[in-house]
């Protein structure tokens, strides 16, 4: 019989918002993001649409080298394995393209963000905070439940989610940029700053 896993990516960048979140709530790890796959290379999140502007985040798929990502010579973080069965690992990959197909539909949840620092539990059916994804995510594929509103819900919280860290350290160094992606990279970067005029 086959063996499906999902792969919780929990990273700290170094931004403004990350900064005040770390000092606020003193978590290790400020933003989430779900892999398929244990190389990254099919990780998604919630975050910023245009990595220069904070104010307009989005569902999104994410690479280490890019982003904010890009931003962090050193990014602290974590992977943590978590085991399902095929049915649960199809339910995600649904649920993936849906979000995929409609991502214009979806928005980051910045109110829901300010409530989750007060411990108010709120929740809007088309925003997110990034561990507010990964762990609705998970829960409607019935892989676990944190039994909280899943806005309160912070990368944090992820690592009592059932599996296992296989990697700790700095992320960068699990998946080290090739001269491609470099090239890549800046052609991307090349063009958001020209949409940002």
């Amino acid at each position: 019989m086959q063996t499906y896993y999902l792969y919780i990516v929990l990273t700290r960048t170094n931004t403004v918002l990350s900064k005040l979140i770390h000092m606020f709530k003193q978590d290790e790890y400020t933003h989430a993001a779900l892999s398929l796959d244990s190389d990254l290379n099919h990780m998604y999140s919630f975050g910023r649409r245009n990595p220069y502007n904070p104010f307009i985040g989005r569902f999104r798929r994410e690479d280490i080298h890019e982003g904010v990502y890009g931003f962090c010579e050193n990014l602290p973080g974590a992977i943590i394995e978590v085991e399902v069965t095929q049915q649960q690992y199809d339910k995600v990959k649904e649920l993936l393209n849906h979000f995929i197909v409609h991502s214009d539909r979806y928005r980051y949840n910045y109110r829901g963000l300010f409530y989750s620092l007060l411990d108010k539990p709120l929740s809007n059916e088309n925003r997110f905070l990034c561990s507010e994804f990964v762990y609705f995510v998970l829960k409607e594929s019935g892989i676990t439940d944190l039994k909280m509103p899943r806005n309160l819900v912070r990368p944090q919280n992820l690592l009592h989610a059932e599996g296992r860290i296989i990697y700790q350290g700095d992320l960068k160094a699990v998946k080290p940029q090739t001269a491609i992606d470099l090239y890549a990279q800046e052609i991307r970067r090349r063009r958001l700053k020209i949409n940002a005029l």
